[in-house]
């Protein structure tokens, strides 16, 4: 890896700027999933234990689109974090009026920011309003980006040194994520990445760019246009396209199955036809399912059968079928490399959960066999944990979007911020 790691710096008595990823579940003020601080402790560990003076920052939730609520404040992961590290851990109530709180702290001590999204500057996110003229919206946009950066010069202005660890959030171009790099940079600031995101852009970078060979990727989730220049950049580097879930009946019906009730995307029916020709012309291995569970109803306690690849009327594909499961799990677990987005069926239902759990065992043998499992955000890691098997992988991504992105061999503004080596 090119870009500069907090290993590259010093932080003895720097005040260490970190974007991290704290963008955790919470449900009346209890936090239901803390895999995303618990990845971050590294990188906050190594600031400590080095004598730097930690500044966090992150966003939570969605409150420019749902409002500000009890449940989306970082005061809940400042006390996490401190319960973690066993020490205290300040809080700023507001990210963009910390000044003291950054004054106060001396080497070793960790403060955390208030929500940087409590600032709509932070995305400088604007739909045109209904009625409102081009040259009025576009006006208000730029002066929208104008406060993103006096925003984003704010936060550059408690650090010396700049880290970005928030993988998650690095495909977006955020005042806490990109801009702020211009104003570190401005002062000669250092801008590098946490061991988190060194750690991601290795797994994700070698399995795209240097696979150890056979190389598969599996591709699920409900639709084909969320993963259009994943599945097109991917035809160009893997052996093996294996494709489950709800896009794969789109893929099914291109080819002239009957898919009754089952998902379908058919304003992607070309695109689906032109990948499959793609696969055969580079003498990629393409993979679709052989047969299905279908249900009678989207219900956990639906009427189900096992039927081929065609799906009868009245009837939806919701899981790949044990046929299905056999073909997938022998392409996998044979590859060296892995790469895995997005589940084979609707695991969060019991009856409709043997296909992703299926393959996640598959995929858990390629580690096992030497090889390099990578599973790349969004639902493919719940349902990894779901099965059990997350220790068995790899590398499991902290960023549903980012590594899409990533895979779709896309430049992710909040990494090209960094310095290089």
């Amino acid at each position: 890896m090119n870009t500069k790691t907090l290993r590259d710096v010093d932080v003895q008595g720097k005040r260490v700027l970190m974007r991290v990823d704290f963008n955790v579940p919470v449900k009346e003020g209890k936090i239901k999933d803390d895999t995303r601080i618990v990845g971050a402790l590294p990188s906050i560990q190594y600031v400590i234990e080095h004598g730097g003076r930690l500044i966090l920052m992150s966003h939570m939730g969605r409150p420019d689109e749902k409002g500000i609520t009890p449940d989306t404040t970082m005061k809940i992961v400042a006390d996490a974090l401190a319960a973690k590290l066993g020490r205290p851990v300040a809080f700023a109530a507001d990210c963009a009026a910390a000044d003291a709180e950054v004054a106060a702290l001396k080497d070793g001590d960790v403060l955390v920011l208030e929500n940087t999204r409590y600032h709509k500057e932070e995305q400088a996110k604007r739909k045109q309003k209904d009625g409102e003229d081009e040259a009025t919206f576009k006006a208000a946009k730029k002066a929208l980006k104008e406060e993103q950066r006096k925003l984003a010069e704010k936060l550059a202005s408690y650090g010396d040194v700049y880290v970005n660890d928030a993988f998650g959030t690095a495909h977006r171009a955020h005042a806490s994520t990109a801009v702020v790099t211009e104003f570190m940079k401005a002062k000669g600031a250092p801008c590098v990445a946490g061991f988190l995101m060194e750690k991601e852009i290795e797994y994700l970078g070698n399995a795209v760019e240097n696979p150890v060979r056979p190389f598969a990727a599996i591709l699920g989730g409900a639709k084909v246009s969320d993963k259009l220049a994943v599945v097109k950049n991917l035809l160009g580097k893997v052996d093996t396209l294996v494709i489950g879930g709800g896009m794969a009946y789109t893929f099914l019906k291109a080819q002239g199955h009957a898919i009754g009730g089952s998902l379908c995307e058919d304003d992607q029916l070309d695109y689906a036809r032109e990948m499959m020709a793609l696969a055969k012309e580079r003498g990629v291995q393409f993979l679709l399912p052989v047969d299905s569970v279908a249900a009678d109803k989207f219900d956990p306690e639906a009427n189900t059968q096992i039927v081929g690849e065609d799906v009868p009327d009245g009837w939806m594909g919701l899981d790949i079928g044990p046929k299905s499961i056999e073909l997938f799990s022998n392409a996998v677990k044979t590859a060296k490399t892995v790469v895995w987005n997005g589940p084979m069926g609707c695991f969060e239902m019991e009856k409709f959960a043997a296909g992703t759990f299926g393959v996640a065992a598959a995929v858990a043998e390629v580690k096992a066999n030497g090889g390099t499992s990578i599973i790349g955000g969004g639902d493919s890691v719940s349902a990894v944990k779901k099965s059990g098997l997350a220790e068995k992988m790899s590398h499991i991504s902290t960023g549903g979007g980012a590594s899409l992105e990533y895979l779709e061999g896309k430049v992710l503004p909040g990494v090209a911020a960094l310095d290089q080596k």
